[in-house]
């Protein structure tokens, strides 16, 4: 069946993407022929963001989908694209418009990294993450981000249970020491089946967990009734002991009851304030780093976690363990670990945005940039004191989260900052700040924006930053916006200076299209046969977009 236009481009935009990865594999980064496939496949992107916000590709075993139908197909393990992907768990990745060169060049990088030689520590879903790209989404299915190939996935688990059973002979023995200490010698010992073991296995580990739970009950019993000082003290030592021994032993859900029966204690009126006294430590006490550092291996592990049981844990702590989920989000190994301490500290960094905001003082450049992601997320001014000293932190990744942050937070406080940034040494800190600015919507911001792009230096920036800036402006809809924008594809170019005032004109008509207000197109339709091709094939897609519209 002969495909639509549609998926006809979809699939080149595919097809160059592998191309990519190969070449990429092959020549150094200043080789013409690693510059002409990047080229090449931006190129193809750019077309097609033209009249399209998203190219979205659904990852299947051998196979890839675009809207639904199959533009790839691969049975083979070797160059086996789809492959690639579905094993480290991505299903689905998404490239927006405003996807920039440099971040289709990263990501091209990372596909032709050599993953199958012990080249790279990382699989493919870490270095994505790692690299926090804006306009490169992934969908991951974390049930399959396993230490250990799904071949040896069998292998692997019935090693570690013989590895951590009681032995046949083990039992035996201890089945005879028993008689022999009773005096009975003349008995006989039937031998114990495979199916005797596996059952005793599973009821050990019942009885544990159960034991467990009985204890700490009888412990808050005792402690209820308890008449003096002492009694109490050594009954919250043993409480601390059934802590430290469920997290070892990764029983999060008997660490939740432990919580749980203290926090009733305390909220109860009718309780004496000595035994809430103890209570409180020991909620505290589980909040602490010798509690909190034995979660990293539970997190860590390939272990599923009940989500439920999680989020009772995290609500029931008190905000002194923001410090240690701080410390653990610096020595977590895996995503979804990190994952989920960053949900923890986002509901605990409430509570104290202050201690949250100490992990800005952190030497590692990863935690820093979680926390001013956590910070955003939880969305209180209050933190802009905090995430303005970051600002100038030697990372630049840092650097971008906290201007994204500052956007998000908004208020008069950060516009001085975004506006210092604007004019910084590095294009991608100008950009993100413009962003941010484009966040705020405010009128002040757009007043920021036009007055920079109105400044007579700012034609000599780069046409693709400049894209960029006119990208963010058309999110203000209006007609200082249009008036502006329409005055600038106009403005007549003179022999010096020529090409900067095309490239000024082709961004005026690319924000143009964007923003959709077809009584524009009138103007466009005069310049759609401009002798310059840049400003000829942006008037054309904005042309494209606004009659797509239609």
């Amino acid at each position: 069946m002969e495909l639509s236009e549609d998926l006809k481009e979809a699939r080149d935009i595919l097809q160059n993407i592998i191309k990519a990865k190969k070449t990429f594999r092959i020549y150094l980064q200043n080789n013409p022929i690693y510059m002409k496939t990047l080229e090449e496949t931006f190129t193809k992107f750019k077309n097609y963001f033209a009249y399209k916000d998203k190219y979205v590709l659904h990852i299947k075993h051998n196979s890839i989908l675009y809207d639904s139908e199959e533009i790839y197909h691969n049975t083979e393990k070797e160059d086996n694209l789809a492959l690639f992907f579905f094993k480290d768990g991505v299903r689905e990745l998404t490239f927006s418009r405003g996807l920039s060169r440099e971040e289709l060049e990263v990501f091209l990088r990372i596909l032709s990294l050599d993953f199958d030689r012990d080249v790279v520590d990382d699989d493919i879903v870490t270095l994505l993450w790692e690299k926090d790209f804006q306009n490169i989404q992934y969908v991951v299915d974390e049930t399959v981000l396993l230490d250990i190939d799904e071949e040896d996935y069998e292998t692997k688990v019935e090693e570690d249970v013989l590895e951590n059973e009681t032995s046949e002979d083990d039992l035996i023995k201890a089945y005879m020491d028993g008689f022999k200490e009773a005096g009975q010698k003349s008995v006989s010992v039937m031998p114990i089946t495979e199916e005797d073991l596996e059952s005793l296995a599973v009821e050990l580990k019942k009885d544990s967990s159960s034991k467990i739970e009985k204890l700490t009950t009888i412990l808050f019993e005792v402690i209820s009734l308890s008449e003096g000082k002492g009694e109490s003290e050594e009954i919250f030592q043993y409480m601390k002991e059934a802590a430290i021994f469920s997290m070892k032993h990764g029983h999060l859900d008997e660490i939740v009851d432990l919580l749980n029966k203290a926090w009733t204690i305390i909220d109860d009126q009718h309780s004496p304030e000595e035994i809430k006294k103890y209570m409180r430590m020991l909620v505290i006490f589980i909040g602490t780093d010798e509690i909190i550092k034995r979660l990293a291996g539970i997190l860590d592990s390939s272990t599923e976690i009940d989500d439920k049981v999680f989020k009772d844990f995290i609500m029931m702590l008190d905000k002194n363990a923001i410090a240690s989920f701080v410390k653990l989000l610096g020595e977590l190994k895996t995503i979804h670990a990190r994952k989920n301490a960053i949900e923890a500290l986002i509901y605990l960094g409430k509570k104290d945005i202050q201690a949250l905001s100490r992990g800005l003082e952190d030497q590692r450049w990863f935690v820093v940039r979680n926390i001013i992601y956590i910070l955003r997320k939880i969305g209180d001014k209050r933190a802009i004191e905090y995430l303005q000293k970051t600002v100038k932190h030697k990372d630049i990744r840092v650097r971008k989260e906290v201007l994204r942050a500052l956007g998000d937070l908004g208020g008069r406080e950060v516009i001085i900052t975004l506006k210092e940034c604007l004019d910084d040494e590095d294009i991608e800190i100008r950009i993100a700040s413009a962003k941010a600015f484009g966040k705020i919507g405010s009128e002040t911001a757009k007043r920021i924006l036009l007055d920079k792009i109105s400044d007579k230096t700012f034609k000599e920036r780069t046409f693709e930053e400049k894209r960029e800036f006119y990208e963010i402006l058309s999110k203000w809809k209006d007609q200082e916006v249009i008036d502006f924008l329409l005055k600038v594809l106009k403005k007549k170019s003179f022999f010096f200076g020529r090409s900067k005032n095309f490239e000024s004109s082709a961004c005026a008509a690319y924000s143009l299209g964007l923003l959709g207000n077809k009584d524009a197109l009138d103007v466009l339709y005069k310049y759609r046969k401009s002798n310059n091709r840049l400003l000829r094939e942006y008037v054309y897609s904005a042309i494209k977009r606004l009659e797509h519209g239609r």
